[in-house]
């Protein structure tokens, strides 16, 4: 009997560790990926037993995953309107959105390309015969090149050239790999690469790029994903998104 008792307390402080270990998924736009793998890195080492797993992809593709019910804890998006779409849906409540990070829309081209592109309108030179952009309905950067286009009035001349991709990555990987002339990414996708394309130049979008980030409203772990949000915000971490070519 007391060998069992013996047999029974070990069993059970060898699974102490697992029951108090915390699997926090975060769900991020796709233009966080490297941003977030090394702000997760530090979070984990200043909090024992966290485990952090990330899932990168479009803003509008995430939320759609977690209206479904996707288990996830923390949302961040690369747009305010797709964390709209989630208040309105009340998979996230307004109180717990927060904007942590800002970027800039930006037109790039391979390095080894020979057009000189200065603004918009040069998009419409005959030279320039495809380009990507992520699909507005769901990729924020998509959106807001789009909203840049209708403004300029440049959208119904150029939408046939337009290469749609699933998210900004692929748009980046589209004009790193030259298959096509130019593309819409964000100022810290350009930065990523900055060895394989050039900026021809920054883009004014009709608001501002602001990135926010909250509780999901179905989170079994609400005082992790609040602690990960505020490590979010805080100095070091942003120092780190600075460093990756967000803010400023």
């Amino acid at each position: 009997m007391l060998l069992y008792k013996k047999f029974v307390l070990a069993c059970w402080l060898l699974m102490v560790p697992s029951v108090w270990a915390a699997d926090l998924t975060v769900s991020a736009a796709a233009s966080l990926t490297q941003a977030f793998q090394e702000i997760g890195k530090q979070f984990e080492a200043q909090n024992a037993g966290v485990k952090l797993r990330f899932n990168f992809a479009a803003s509008g593709a995430l939320l759609q995953q977690i209206i479904n019910g996707a288990p996830v804890d923390v949302f961040a998006s690369a747009d305010t309107d797709t964390m709209e779409k989630a208040i309105a849906k009340a998979v996230v409540n307004r109180a717990d959105s927060q904007i942590f990070t800002t970027n800039k829309l930006v037109v790039i081209t391979s390095v080894s390309s020979a057009v000189g592109l200065k603004q918009l309108t040069d998009l419409k030179r005959p030279e320039i015969q495809r380009i990507a952009m992520g699909l507005a309905a769901s990729v924020p950067a998509g959106h807001y090149a789009q909203e840049a286009l209708e403004k300029a009035g440049l959208w119904n001349d150029l939408k046939d050239r337009v290469i749609s991709t699933q998210n900004v990555r692929q748009a980046l990987d589209y004009v790193v790999r030259n298959e096509v002339d130019a593309g819409f990414v964000y100022a810290s996708d350009a930065l990523l690469m900055s060895e394989k394309v050039r900026v021809a130049f920054q883009v004014n979008t009709p608001s501002p790029i602001q990135y926010p980030i909250a509780k999901v409203a179905a989170s079994n772990q609400a005082a992790q994903a609040n602690k990960f949000i505020a490590f979010v915000q805080s100095p070091a971490a942003q120092a780190l998104l600075k460093k990756y070519g967000f803010g400023g």
